[in-house]
């Protein structure tokens, strides 16, 4: 162990022992997430879990989560309470929402009942009125987004030398879709509404990781929830989840498009979110050592052979792929 996670060590116990009490156990990893955020379980002197935060100030930044944190509390969005913090030093103790997150928990049988929850809790997050000054789903976002997908899954993972005709396709891919995200009904955009980020609780679900929340397009969400990152679903049953939560959306006041306009929506979004996270997984490892995050690329490609047929407007995003792409991954690895 290195003097600096020796030190941290010391300063983690230091705090849950300022707050439990001098006999609260020693905090033991939880979990961790794809930044440099980890979490650790420990318990109050009457038993009770609880959840300590690590977000060293040097790599992570924990005032926009508290920040958001607030503002989906108020409007009604189940997340975690915080039960002590030390912000400035990246500590914070929250409820213990238990072990295991949705994605443990969502199977076949019970995927309505909680993909339900998981739409009741995205359309209250999607009313909540982005506050004065939130950041953009803007352009300079979609071209970084994009340009991960070029520079870390392309280039640096794949080897590609790409051409110049290719890098333009690239940046006319980045363009349709920059159109779409500015022109598409804007909302609080959670970027990351995915199983993995939701708490199976008693009759609802908590929402998690939502720190880099924008103002952006209001079909964004949806694709990622029902295109999940690590869980794929029956063309049939994300159709019929659409369809709920577009009816629920209405219900609720959300500026949702008409069917066919919405469709479209999802699919784009979906499509700029699955090279998006292509070039993120391929980040984490090259960059991060964190490898089993690639372990999913072939559901992204199996997303984009989905949707990308349905819009000619991106034949030549789908021609790169099938020429340049899928030679190099195996082609029992493009199933979903």
């Amino acid at each position: 162990m290195n003097e600096g996670s020796a030190a941290r060590d010391e300063q983690r116990l230091a705090f849950t022992r300022r707050h439990l009490g001098a006999d609260a156990p020693v905090p033991e990893r939880a979990s961790s997430d794809a930044g440099f955020r980890s979490y650790w379980r420990t318990r109050a002197p009457d038993g009770t879990s609880c959840i300590l935060m690590d977000a060293p100030p040097d790599r992570e930044n924990v005032h926009p989560w508290l920040a958001l944190r607030a503002l989906l509390e108020t409007g009604g969005v189940r997340v975690p309470c915080i039960l002590a913090q030390d912000a400035e030093n990246g500590w914070l103790l929250l409820e213990d929402l238990g072990p295991d997150n949705l994605l443990a928990a969502i199977n076949e049988g019970n995927a309505d009942v909680w993909m339900a929850r998981a739409i009741e809790q995205l359309v209250r997050l999607q009313r909540i009125a982005p506050p004065a000054g939130m950041a953009h789903f803007d352009e300079a976002l979609v071209r970084r987004d994009l340009g991960l997908f070029r520079d870390w899954f392309l280039v640096r993972h794949l080897g590609l030398a790409l051409s110049q005709v290719e890098r333009d396709l690239l940046e006319s891919v980045t363009d349709l879709l920059l159109a779409l995200f500015t022109a598409s009904p804007q909302v609080l955009v959670h970027r990351d509404f995915i199983v993995r980020n939701l708490m199976p609780l008693e009759g609802e679900v908590a929402v998690l990781d939502f720190q880099d929340a924008v103002r952006g397009p209001l079909a964004y969400d949806a694709a990622s929830l029902f295109r999940d990152a690590f869980r794929s679903w029956p063309q049939h049953r994300v159709d019929d989840w659409l369809r709920r939560y577009r009816e629920a959306a209405l219900a609720a006041g959300l500026p949702v498009s008409e069917p066919a306009s919405f469709e479209r929506q999802v699919d784009l979004c979906g499509i700029q979110r699955h090279l998006k996270i292509l070039g993120i997984f391929a980040r984490l490892r090259h960059r991060d050592a964190k490898p089993h995050y690639l372990d999913d690329a072939p559901r992204f490609l199996a997303y984009l052979v989905h949707a990308l047929p349905r819009h000619p407007e991106l034949a030549g995003l789908h021609d790169l792929l099938r020429t340049r792409v899928f030679p190099r991954i195996a082609p029992m690895e493009l199933a979903p």
